[in-house]
């Protein structure tokens, strides 16, 4: 129940609406020519430079969402009290990347099967999920569940445990995550896949 829930703000924190390292936009109006995707995969700080590094990516952000407080804070999202996850927005181009390419580099790039964690970051927060924009996304993302469990069965890893569902909305992380680790060139990043490759 919501009641169950910290309430949140009424208002966004604050970010500023340039990408740190490629320049476009973070915050709409994005080029026309662009679309969305949003991934969690644990911790959001590796995670956004894996996007931003992909060519025909035009940009990303950080932020939360999956759960039911309105523009919270990290430390809200962080006591499990908001239902967010963190998560990364991609805004790219789809004549030059493909939905399905960045569904490739997000699943290697995690442990999909591992629950409310990622390595060692445990908590609700942490957990792997895929926010689709459109029923198509959605369905491309279901597609290739399966037959990314497959190798992973395979290859001797449990059953994906990653939530899939039509996204809700994208609030904002603080400013200082944004671009976290062109900022901070050795911050902490635990992302770590699985070896097992997906191909789509």
């Amino acid at each position: 129940m919501a009641s169950n829930f910290l309430a949140g703000r009424s208002q966004p924190l604050f970010t500023s609406e340039q990408h740190f390292v490629v320049g476009g936009r973070i915050k709409a109006p994005f080029p026309k020519n662009t679309e969305q995707a949003m991934f969690a995969m644990g911790c959001f700080w590796g995670a956004e430079r894996l996007f931003w590094e992909l060519n025909g990516v035009y940009s990303t952000a950080v932020g939360y969402s999956g759960g039911v407080s309105p523009n919270p804070t990290y430390e809200e999202v962080c006591s499990g009290l908001t239902g967010h996850a963190e998560v990364v927005l991609a805004i790219y181009q789809p004549e030059q990347i493909s939905y399905r390419q960045l569904l490739k580099l997000f699943w290697e790039s995690h442990n999909p099967t591992q629950g409310m964690r990622q390595g060692g970051d445990v908590g609700t927060q942490y957990r792997s999920g895929i926010y689709a924009l459109t029923d198509s996304q959605l369905e491309t993302a279901i597609s290739s569940q399966g037959k990314y469990q497959t190798v992973l069965s395979d290859a001797g890893y449990g059953d994906i445990t990653t939530e899939m569902v039509l996204a809700e909305e994208f609030y904002y992380a603080e400013e200082y995550h944004q671009q976290y680790l062109a900022k901070n060139p050795n911050g902490y990043c635990g992302l770590g896949g699985t070896g097992v490759a997906c191909s789509l």
